[in-house]
C-alpha cells in the first residue's frame, strides 16, 4: 500500500454545454472524459440484470456444467458427513480457507493433513491439525466462520465439540461402518462417492434415493459426488486447478 499521504483537492468546476458551470459530485470516481449518460427506455430496463451466485464453497460442477457451490457457513450449526476419501475431505478444507475461513482438522493421520495446512494458507495458521479427541471450541463468528473436518475413521467417536452458530462439522468416512447410518439420517448434507452395492443399499435405504441412484453409486468415476440434503440432488465432478493439483495430486476416491 502506499506509504505516502496525499491531499484530496475539490474537483474543479466544468462548464456544462449550456454554459452553465457543472460541479462534480465527490465520492464518485474521478473526473474523466465527458460522455453522453447511458439511458434505457422502461421497455429496456426488465432486460437488464445482475448475475448473482450462491454464496459458500465451490466443490466441482454439476451435470450442466455449473458450479456446484456448497453453504457451509450459516447462522447455526451445520453437519456434513461424507462417504469418501480424504482427497474430496481435502480440497473441500483448502476451498475454505481460500474463503477466509478457519479449518480445524481432527484426525490420526496428521502426515496427511499436514502438508495441506501448510500450504493452505501460505504460511498463515488458517488450518490446523490436531490428534482426535484434542480438539476444543472454536470460538465461530460471522466474521471468523469456522470448518471442522473430522477425519476419525468409520466409527467416529463422540467429540467435545459443541454445535455453534458459523462452524460446519464435516465427518469423513471411509466406508460405511454398522451403525453409520444414524450419521447420514441426522446430517444437513450428505455426500457418497462409489462404494460398495452393499453399502449403497443401506445408504438408498438411509437417504430414499431414487434406485437409479443407488445403482449409479458402485460405479462414480473419481472425484464424482453425489450431495444431497434430502430436498435435492445433484452430481457433482470435482477436480483440481493447477495449485491444488501440486498438493493433492489428481482426484482419487482410494486414500
Amino acid at each position: 500500500m502506499p506509504t505516502s499521504r496525499q491531499t484530496l483537492q475539490p474537483p474543479a468546476e466544468a462548464p456544462s454545454p449550456g454554459g452553465r458551470v457543472r460541479r462534480a459530485l465527490a465520492g464518485f470516481g474521478l473526473p474523466g472524459p465527458r460522455r453522453e449518460q447511458h439511458v434505457l427506455t422502461l421497455d429496456q430496463l426488465g432486460s437488464v440484470s445482475l448475475p448473482v451466485g450462491d454464496d459458500g464453497v465451490v466443490v466441482g460442477t454439476d451435470g450442466t456444467g455449473a458450479p456446484a457451490v456448497l453453504g457451509l457457513f450459516r447462522p447455526r450449526s451445520y453437519d456434513v458427513v461424507l462417504v469418501g476419501g480424504v482427497w474430496t475431505a481435502q480440497l473441500i478444507a483448502l476451498r475454505a480457507a481460500a474463503t477466509g475461513a478457519r479449518v480445524a482438522v481432527e484426525t490420526e493421520r496428521g502426515q496427511t493433513w499436514g502438508p495441506v495446512a501448510q500450504a493452505a494458507g501460505g504460511g498463515q495458521p488458517c488450518m490446523t491439525v490436531h490428534p482426535i479427541g484434542r480438539l476444543g471450541p472454536q470460538g465461530a463468528s460471522v466474521a471468523g466462520p469456522v470448518l471442522v473436518v473430522r477425519d476419525a475413521g468409520p466409527r467416529p467417536a463422540r467429540t467435545r465439540l459443541s454445535a455453534a452458530p458459523w462452524q460446519a462439522m464435516l465427518t469423513l468416512l471411509p466406508y460405511l461402518a454398522e451403525g453409520a447410518d444414524r450419521l447420514l439420517t441426522s446430517a444437513d448434507l450428505v455426500g457418497v462417492q462409489r462404494v460398495a452395492p452393499q453399502e449403497a443399499a443401506l445408504i438408498a435405504r438411509a437417504l430414499d434415493l431414487p434406485r437409479e441412484e443407488e445403482a449409479a453409486l458402485p460405479n462414480l468415476g473419481d472425484g464424482v459426488t453425489l450431495w444431497t440434503n434430502r430436498r435435492t440432488r445433484t452430481f457433482v465432478q470435482g477436480g483440481p486447478t493447477a495449485s491444488e493439483a501440486q498438493v493433492l495430486g489428481q482426484a482419487r476416491r482410494v486414500d
